[in-house]
């Protein structure tokens, strides 16, 4: 093993490195499972190419050099994908995840205590096993990546005779620190779920146009969603909280442009239309039998404990556990987020986790909201500690 150990650099510079790579890894994992649908898409392959790119871009930029030549060896690999040379498989999503976890890894460490320990014999022989993957011998491709992501994770080879004894594994990485970079459009589903939510996924994107306020709102409150889901211990079917979360403010995009872009207050007409939204988002699911559960959960979102929300007035237990999960993150990323109608500054994500809190009563449930700041601390400890 060698240390490196980075420059004097400022901690913002650092930061927002992380961030930044943390946003990549979120897009690339997106990208990932869309290409398990849509192999040949070439958008998504350059999308693809572009995040490592930048990635590799980043690091240059900082002189975290040891991640380099590992990263130019992907980069290569998918510059052959985008041009046709060579053919998309799940191995290759696993190489790419991977390297990026080492990547992460590596950053958070130089972050956190000045260095980060790394195997260069390790990363020698992973460059040298990518590099000879060539447009020229494609029947070799599965075993060369196959091989890479062996030693990226060992614990991969399924080949192993269980009852051998276990050895430790020195070159796997510890266990990856929880981020929303983690987390995506659920794995485990059926392909037709799976096509289902990415459907609604697209559908979704040039709504978000609708408003220059939108922009990536559905992947960020998914990606939070499964999140908070998992830390509480999943009691919501993520599949359904994947489409809900997606579809929810589908009927926003039906409002009057100048009621979204309104700054002043609303007046009670127009906000009795703005209130109208859950009624368009849900009804586009009522004839999905297989999503009435994200439905219900669209249509309850706006609902209250207290039973001042909208539109029926729910009280308590008449909302489901999946509208009071969805009630939290969606006001948390429009405190995060501009929104013209607010006419108010954006929130730190610390600044808005203290003041849910601090308006909860009534509003938003007792229960979700413990998981919420449990997630939320485990996050935002991430990047404090950094």
């Amino acid at each position: 093993m060698q240390t490196f150990r980075h420059e004097d650099l400022d901690e913002d510079i650092l930061h927002d490195l992380l961030e930044e790579i943390n946003e990549l890894y979120e897009a690339s994992e997106q990208t990932l499972i869309e290409l398990e649908l849509r192999p040949e898409d070439k958008e998504l392959q350059r999308a693809l190419f572009r995040s490592i790119h930048t990635i590799k871009g980043d690091l240059g930029l900082v002189n975290f050099t040891p991640m380099i030549p590992l990263l130019q060896r992907v980069e290569d690999l998918l510059d052959f994908l985008r041009k046709g040379q060579i053919s998309y498989t799940s191995t290759m999503s696993d190489l790419v995840l991977l390297t990026m976890d080492r990547v992460k890894l590596f950053v958070q460490a130089c972050i956190q205590v000045g260095q980060a320990d790394y195997d260069a014999e390790l990363y020698q022989l992973l460059a040298t096993h990518i590099s000879r993957i060539t447009p020229s011998n494609a029947a070799q491709h599965e075993k060369l990546l196959a091989d890479a992501v062996l030693l990226l994770d060992p614990s991969l080879d399924a080949s192993k005779d269980l009852e051998e004894e276990e050895t430790p594994e020195v070159n796997q990485p510890p266990k990856r620190n929880v981020t929303l970079a983690n987390t995506g459009i659920p794995k485990a589903l059926s392909a037709e779920k799976q096509a289902d939510i990415l459907f609604f996924r697209e559908l979704m994107k040039p709504i978000e146009k609708r408003s220059m306020y939108w922009g990536g709102r559905g992947d960020r409150v998914a990606k939070l969603a499964f999140f908070v889901n998992k830390v509480a211990g999943k009691p919501i079917d993520e599949d359904q909280l994947a489409v809900a979360c997606y579809m929810h403010d589908f009927g926003m995009a039906f409002m009057p442009v100048q009621l979204l872009y309104k700054q002043d207050t609303l007046t009670e007409a127009e906000f009795n239309l703005m209130r109208s939204h859950v009624y368009k988002s849900a009804r586009l699911l009522e004839h999905l039998e297989q999503w009435n559960e994200a439905r219900k959960i669209v249509m309850q979102h706006h609902e209250r404990l207290d039973g001042s929300g909208y539109p029926l007035g729910l009280k308590e237990s008449d909302i489901c556990e999946g509208a009071k999960l969805l009630a939290i993150l969606d006001t948390f990323d429009a405190m995060t987020h501009s929104r013209a109608h607010k006419g108010k500054q954006k929130h730190s994500k610390k600044a808005a986790v203290i003041e849910i809190n601090r308006v909860a009563e009534g509003q938003f449930c007792g229960k979700w909201l413990s998981h919420f700041n449990k997630a939320m601390t485990t996050l935002l400890l991430n990047r404090e500690n950094a």
